[in-house]
């Protein structure tokens, strides 16, 4: 469970970051961003799986980039579900929104190990 919150506190952190960066992202609070990043970690964990098996063939034939259309249309889905959460910009303000919350995670997953929990490499000479 800690590993799922502090998952879905980096996700916030990234769409906070989106919301300052990317033109036409909107979220009205902070329990919103909260939300919205918990809402788009269960998203990623439940209905992302089942959109890639879906599309395995169209991401083969793209190489593996049509898997950025897929979390494109995650952080769209989010922002349909979430009232607070606006991307009135349309495909390209989702897809640069996914872009900086997948590179926020995973500059994060270099920091928390599979667990959660944040590792500290201690190099002794």
């Amino acid at each position: 469970m800690t590993g799922f919150l502090v998952r879905a506190l980096i996700t916030a952190i990234g769409l906070w970051i989106a919301t300052l960066w990317v033109s036409g992202i909107r979220i009205d609070n902070a329990t919103t961003l909260i939300l919205a990043g918990a809402l788009l970690g269960v998203v990623n964990a439940v209905v992302r799986p089942i959109a890639i098996v879906l599309t395995l063939p169209l991401t083969i034939l793209t190489l593996g980039l049509f898997l950025l259309v897929v979390n494109t249309a995650m952080v769209a889905l989010v922002a349909a579900i979430l009232p607070g959460f606006h991307i009135p910009g349309g495909f390209w303000s989702a897809f640069a929104t996914a872009l900086i919350v997948g590179i926020t995670g995973w500059i994060a997953s270099g920091l928390i190990g599979p667990r959660g929990k944040i590792e500290i490499y201690v190099r002794r000479l």
